[in-house]
């Protein structure tokens, strides 16, 4: 029987394999080499083994993204079946394929009504390239060329290509040659570092109102959209507070501004909706998605547009010169959909909001709710974070908190579990087929992590 690798070479010599070779993403690839990488060779629904044996329940879902576990045996069939009827084909020359229209019959059946067309991708990093040269020529079509400028966040991400970085608000980033023209930026509804004496109401409020300001800065004629995530996700799972999104919405139709939501992490159920603008109750004209369109299995993503932008550029736009040669493919297409049949008949969107949602978010509140190291908590569904704090009456920070949350994660791994550190913050976001007894072991787990780091900085 062929194999796609062998799992009998020895740690060792896979991890002077993977130095030789590669370049990681996001880390010092010198001390990486110096560490080694735990090498993974198995999944099984939230668990991954390494090439050592040890069992890790992953409490990240890979990348936010594996929203039905390991092993799904009917999304590896659909593959299968469609490779060997049609391994690959293109949407240029005037063709499509069954697999690409079957997904979007299925996607828009699930997506709120006011949404009509989807340009695929093969990630969230591509999705929100296309935004950027999709709204601007939405605007040339509307006679506005001059409506050009993207308004995104401090401390967003929307990916790590040139202009997705741009439009993220990640400094480190921008200074490794992550700029564009036509980019400006907005703060981050970070009520926790950033709130001071004000309520979490009075801070969003606030902090949404920075958007009028700098749309007034730089002329609602020149400003084309407003791109935001409707949590953050990379930046540390921050979740707004409710008086943030109606706001935002107001503002943008007030000046006729695109609001554009990154539903690469949100989407495909984490909150308990099937998006998480929804959770949040606005109405986007563009979703950026990927990541659980085919839990993680095959690389797919999309940019999906409102019937607005939709007809505009199908009506009276002529060509619109883009492409990209892995668009619709009919592989991921066809796991897309298994994906999402799984999602919606199996009922797992609809559990995770009545069910293993609240409970997660219950079981954190009652753990860490008086933890001397935990300030706050926040989340909603299955995705949560939680903000480590010197002092929790004044919400004071740790000066070091990026050293003390990288030391919690890998306390994490120790402890078999696979949570993730962004500044002070410990993100999770299991798989949403994730039941009590796995929910009930993430939070175990999670809860030795962070009693060690508390003891291990004199806390507890």
């Amino acid at each position: 029987m062929n194999v796609p690798f062998r799992l009998s070479r020895a740690t060792e010599d896979y991890q002077a394999s993977d130095a030789a070779h590669h370049i990681h993403a996001f880390l010092d690839q010198k001390a990486l080499n110096a560490e080694g990488p735990r090498v993974i060779v198995r999944g099984e629904g939230l668990y991954l083994w390494d090439n050592d044996g040890r069992r890790y329940l992953d409490g990240m879902s890979g990348l936010w993204c594996t929203q039905l576990g390991y092993g799904r045996r009917d999304l590896t069939a659909a593959a299968s079946a469609q490779m060997d009827q049609l391994a690959y084909y293109n949407m240029f020359f005037h063709t499509t394929h069954p697999a690409v229209i079957e997904l979007s019959e299925l996607l828009f059946s699930l997506l709120p009504k006011h949404y009509s067309h989807v340009i695929y991708t093969n990630s969230g990093s591509e999705a929100n390239e296309v935004l950027i040269r999709t709204v601007r020529r939405f605007w040339q079509i509307e006679g506005k060329p001059q409506k050009k400028i993207m308004i995104g966040r401090w401390n967003g991400y929307h990916g790590s290509t040139l202009a997705a970085t741009a439009l993220g608000g990640m400094k480190f980033m921008h200074e490794m040659g992550g700029m564009i023209p036509d980019i400006a930026h907005i703060d981050e509804p970070y009520w926790y570092a950033q709130g001071g004496d004000l309520t979490p109401a009075e801070f969003g409020h606030k902090c949404a109102q920075q958007l009028e300001e700098k749309i007034l800065e730089l002329g609602a004629e020149n400003v084309a959209g407003f791109i935001a995530e409707p949590f953050q996700g990379a930046g540390g799972m921050i979740f707004p507070p409710e008086s943030y999104w109606p706001e935002i919405q107001r503002i943008c139709r007030k000046y006729d501004v695109l609001l554009c939501a990154d539903e690469v992490i949100g989407g495909f159920g984490r909150t308990g909706e099937w998006f998480a603008h929804q959770h949040f109750g606005f109405e986007p004209d563009t979703l950026s998605i990927a990541k659980g369109l085919t839990s993680g299995y095959i690389p797919m993503g999309g940019l999906v547009l409102s019937k607005r932008i939709a007809e505009a550029l199908v009506e009276e736009g002529g060509v619109f010169a883009h492409g990209l040669t892995y668009s619709g493919h009919p592989v991921a297409a066809a796991v897309a959909v298994a994906n999402l049949k799984a999602l919606r008949d199996e009922g797992i969107v609809t559990r995770v909001k009545s069910d293993t949602g609240p409970y997660l978010q219950s079981c954190l509140r009652e753990v860490f709710g008086n933890h001397p190291l935990i300030g706050e908590i926040q989340g909603a569904g299955l995705v949560a974070a939680l903000q480590f704090a010197e002092d929790k009456a004044t919400r004071k920070r740790f000066d070091n908190e990026n050293d003390i949350a990288w030391q919690c994660r890998t306390f994490g791994f120790e402890e078999g579990v696979i949570i993730r550190s962004t500044l002070g913050r410990m993100i999770m976001a299991p798989a949403l087929v994730a039941g009590r007894a796995e929910i009930d072991e993430l939070v175990e787990k999670t809860r030795k992590a962070v009693d060690r780091t508390a003891q291990q900085i004199g806390r507890l």
